[in-house]
């Protein structure tokens, strides 16, 4: 699976556009507000897990969904979790070559976020 990025990386517009441009991945960063597994965000989005996975990894290397970190499933094994990056992008068709902006999700949203949910 491929690294998280952090912040400070650059994505350029094609690869976010491409990640955006693929059937689930909307539906995914939307069920992605809070931390989950790819089973659970497969089950939420109703996609079989592969493909949920193929979706996934496409996000992460775009900068928009990252892994936090990895929790004992229901069946004791350790999987990856993952919350989308950004609540909100922007594309300007206006000039050359469509140019993305993102408002990056903050750690405080996050921490209220998982405090609100448990």
């Amino acid at each position: 699976m491929s690294r998280s990025r952090t912040e400070s990386d650059e994505v350029d517009s094609a690869t976010v556009l491409s990640a955006l441009g693929n059937k689930y991945s909307a539906e995914i960063l939307c069920a992605a507000g809070t931390p989950k597994s790819a089973q659970a965000l497969s089950e939420d989005v109703e996609i079989p897990i592969a493909t949920c996975y193929r979706r996934i990894e496409e996000l992460v290397d775009a900068g928009l969904l990252t892994c936090e970190g990895r929790r004992l499933s229901e069946k004791g094994r350790r999987t990856n979790i993952y919350r989308r990056t950004l609540d909100e992008i922007e594309i300007d068709f206006s000039d050359d070559a469509p140019e993305c902006s993102k408002k990056r999700r903050t750690e405080a949203k996050n921490r209220l976020q998982d405090q609100l949910d448990d």
